[in-house]
């Protein structure tokens, strides 16, 4: 059954947003300290490594400005909503009508789908150690990039559209930030519906700084990576590290998004 959208309603649940980004204290220990593994791990991982790591991220920091091989296709997240709704004749302009609920449903559908994936690819990279590292890092970040992406088109945001590219970015940051760095991410996307064009293309470009986001992004395995270049233990490492990844990307792409949703609801009621 669906709940009525009145604004009770949806203030409750915009509460229960706020409740979660109160809870955003920070990393755990080790994650704080997540860069120290990878300043040894640069010292021991072949040329070739490196060089396969950092055309991955070329290839991920191209998504801002053109989508690229990065861009997901609508058709799965579309057939997953007129599932759903029983709707044949939706289209993703028609996805932001559709009550809070059956957004919560298919975003949260999607995340566990991709959760399954990870896990499968951890299991898999963590059988060699860390020569199959470069495998894996440059998956996570593209399957998170997909997830996000899906996750906006749940609730009814197009990724084609540069700003929205921009918007996703930030979601992605906002998982490997300090605490400081998620405040002044939730600071910066509390005010994205209300910014001008011109607002927008200044947060595009601030950031050609990309490489920095998937930098520290890469950086935030730390620890949790390093176990997993332990071969054969690694399957377990490699499993359960892409499963936790895979869940706080969903966690923080779901609320940002639904935040941003029950706003509009919100100031349309009004």
């Amino acid at each position: 059954m669906i709940q009525n959208e009145t604004k009770e309603y949806l203030l409750q649940e915009l509460e229960t947003v706020a409740k979660w980004e109160k809870d955003q204290k920070g990393l755990w220990f080790w994650e704080k300290i997540g860069r120290v593994p990878f300043m040894i791990l640069d010292r021991i991982t072949p040329k070739m490594v490196h060089k396969k790591l950092g055309q991955a991220l070329d290839e991920i920091g191209s998504y801002i400005q053109k989508g690229g091989s990065y861009l997901t296709s609508e058709k799965e997240v579309l057939n997953r909503i007129k599932k759903q709704t029983g709707n044949e004749e939706m289209g993703i302009h028609a996805v932001k009508e559709m009550p809070l609920q059956v957004m919560d449903d298919v975003s949260q559908a999607i995340v566990e789908t991709r959760k399954k994936v990870a896990m499968t690819q951890g299991a898999t990279t963590g059988i060699g150690g860390f020569l199959t590292l470069s495998i894996d890092i440059p998956f996570i970040l593209g399957i998170s990039l997909k997830t996000l992406q899906e996750i906006a088109l749940s609730y009814g945001y197009d990724p084609n559209e540069p700003s929205e590219r921009v918007f996703i970015i930030k979601c992605l940051q906002f998982v490997s930030s300090d605490v400081v760095g998620k405040q002044a991410i939730l600071q910066e996307l509390s005010e994205f519906n209300q910014a001008s064009p011109n607002k927008r293309d200044q947060a595009i470009s601030q950031l050609q700084g990309w490489r920095e986001v998937m930098v520290s992004f890469r950086d935030n395995f730390g620890w949790k990576k390093l176990f997993q270049m332990i071969p054969i233990a690694g399957i377990l490492f490699g499993s359960f590290i892409n499963k936790s990844m895979m869940h706080d990307i969903g966690e923080a792409g779901r609320m940002l998004y639904r935040k941003r949703r029950i706003l509009e609801k919100l100031e349309i009621q009004v």
